[in-house]
């Protein structure tokens, strides 16, 4: 296997996987748009871009504009019931807390359009891959994952079969400085999975995962990591519990602990042996107050997580 690794002394923070998005709303469900600045359609320029799908949106009547791609809605319910049948049915590993909304946040960008890419020439969006793209990569034998560090942001590539979950075959297809990306927000219309990024430069994507909050959590600006020699003693002996007791520690790696804007600290360790294709990384977590002491789910706060 060949199994992403980031550099001496750059912290791996989270894997999940991660596509451009999907319109949701009836005049676009299934569909996706890389635009230019005038809203033109920017794709065929894209270098190195296969030819993918030309859609139209629905007309706000019911019926259905020119649509090139076979059966999209029957391929986004597929995708979703092999989502499920992946997971045996548990999606306990998605995003926690993020749950979806039926009320847009932008109804030029969610209902009456769907744009995945806004990019003018030379800008940072349109350097990302087409893998990213659903309509053009099989995701029955393909898979894209995001990988976060306290530097960079990298898309990987890798094959996926779902009666081996274990084969991890990474290609490196994308990678840019976090310094790069002024701006991240969740976008919770319809599925509550998509989130937009947002270039220094004034580009930016739309892109999508179940598990959208691990990624998201460390790629806001400032990241308040914690060294664990920097804890008070009482705060350094719940941490050592915690790893003692909740972890597999010939397999763990140091735990990431983060400083809350409530105050409160969350201790996250992944387990490098639940690595899989479908899910990325998995984790285990707790939230702790200042004085060490680990917090029950009903003194959380909504910024803990």
């Amino acid at each position: 296997m060949k199994i992403w690794q980031p550099e001496p002394g750059e912290t791996l923070l989270a894997r999940a996987p991660v596509t451009f998005a999907t319109g949701a709303a009836m005049r676009v469900r299934g569909m996706r748009w890389f635009r230019d600045t005038e809203r033109n359609d920017i794709q065929g320029e894209l270098p190195g871009w296969p030819e993918g799908p030309v859609y139209a949106a629905r007309s706000t009547g019911g019926a259905v504009g020119r649509n090139t791609v076979k059966g999209a809605a029957m391929a986004l319910g597929v995708a979703v019931m092999a989502v499920l049948s992946s997971a045996g049915g548990n999606v306990s590993g998605s995003s926690g807390p993020d749950s979806g909304k039926d009320t847009p946040d932008d109804r030029t960008d969610e209902v009456e359009d769907f744009p995945v890419m806004w990019a003018a020439p030379g800008t940072m969006a349109r350097t990302l891959p087409w893998q990213l793209d659903p309509a053009r990569s099989d995701e029955k034998h393909y898979r894209t994952h995001g990988i976060v560090t306290d530097r960079r942001l990298v898309i990987v590539g890798l094959p996926f079969d779902k009666k081996n979950l274990k084969l991890i075959e990474d290609e490196v297809l994308w990678q840019a400085p976090l310094s790069a990306m002024s701006r991240v927000e969740p976008k919770d219309f319809k599925d509550g999975d998509d989130f937009k990024v947002t270039f220094t430069d004034g580009s930016w994507c739309r892109l999508g995962s179940i598990r959208r909050q691990r990624l998201t959590r460390y790629l806001v600006s400032p990241l308040d990591l914690v060294p664990a020699e920097s804890l008070t003693p009482m705060q350094r002996d719940a941490v050592d519990a915690y790893v003692a007791t909740k972890t597999e520690t010939p397999d763990a790696v140091p735990p990431i602990i983060t400083r809350r804007p409530s105050g409160h600290y969350r201790v996250e360790v992944l387990l490098p042996n639940r690595l899989d294709s479908f899910f990325g990384a998995s984790e285990v977590s707790m939230i702790m107050d200042s004085g060490g002491r680990e917090l029950n789910s009903a003194d959380y706060h909504p910024e803990d997580f």
